[in-house]
């Protein structure tokens, strides 16, 4: 089945590409959630009349310049601690996510945040943000003991 897409969808395509997915992929996902188009030549047509081009550069602009306030960032987060600097819980992209928007004002989402796995101990770390394919500033996260009343 070919298809318009009209949003993103991670690993698949990207918004205005046409593509050929699995027939039920397409049918039951893809159409209901309105991320894609079946492609027949009214809604090519249609497609072709958006400026989606005009809409991408904005958007490339926009994470550039978000990437160049991200870069050298450092985010400090307070953790309990317990035996051997080990944290209770984990710090998750969640938590750099929160931190980032209270302390700086910068909206990350946290799926763009890649975090091999959470972080149990104390100490620095550098997390890279992938924005786009090929935009990936880096972060300083830095885990400190909250300390005890």
């Amino acid at each position: 089945m070919r298809v318009i897409f009209l949003e993103d969808v991670p690993n698949v395509g990207r918004a205005g590409e046409i593509k050929e997915v699995a027939n039920g992929y397409g049918r039951n996902f893809l159409i209901p959630k309105k991320l894609a188009l079946l492609a027949n030549s009214p809604a090519t047509s249609r497609i072709e009349a958006q400026p989606k081009l005009i809409a991408q550069n904005q958007t490339d602009e926009a994470l550039v310049e978000l990437a160049h306030q991200l870069e050298e960032k450092e985010v400090i987060l307070k953790a309990r601690v317990g035996a051997k600097d080990r944290l209770y819980g984990s710090i998750t992209s969640a938590d750099i996510a929160a931190e980032l928007q209270s302390s700086a004002g910068l909206a990350v989402d946290k799926r763009k945040i890649e975090l091999a796995e959470p972080i149990h101990q104390l100490g620095s770390y550098e997390v890279a943000i992938r924005l786009a394919k090929d935009i990936m500033p880096r972060i300083k996260v830095t885990v400190t003991a909250e300390e005890r009343d």
